[in-house]
């Protein structure tokens, strides 16, 4: 049993505004590619997360040239490629292993959906109730 005091838990925002950040640095990092939005929302043992302009370069010169097909490919190998640090970085912020990873990607829209189902939901501080 946890016996953290919840004054110290980081709340779901705190935890949210985190994971964001990590997430964009990664794609900065790894696939030079600044994405835009992301939203991240915790729902008990779900992270739902939405990245906005997530496509790369190389695969919209790909669209924009008719060869979808490989486009589709390339944004395969990457979530592929990018799955086990995306994990460790979920795993790591939340103290909850990621026992289910579900992604998709439209390459029209740009946009990247991620849901991850987690051990358990994470500790965090509850939200205080407006007065």
């Amino acid at each position: 049993m946890d016996t953290t005091p919840s004054t110290l838990l980081p709340t779901a925002g705190q935890i949210q505004r985190h994971l964001t950040q990590q997430f964009q640095r990664l794609y900065r990092e790894q696939l030079n590619h600044a994405i835009g939005k992301i939203t991240c929302q915790l729902i008990d043992e779900k992270l739902l997360l939405v990245f906005e302009d997530s496509v790369t370069k190389p695969e919209q010169l790909l669209v924009e040239t008719g060869d979808t097909a490989l486009a589709e490919q390339v944004r395969a190998d990457l979530v592929t490629a990018l799955r086990p640090q995306i994990i460790e970085i979920t795993e790591q912020a939340l103290d909850r292993k990621v026992v289910d990873i579900l992604t998709d990607a439209t390459l029209e829209t740009g946009r990247t959906g991620i849901v991850m189902i987690l051990s358990g939901p994470p500790n965090v501080r509850p939200a205080t109730k407006a007065s």
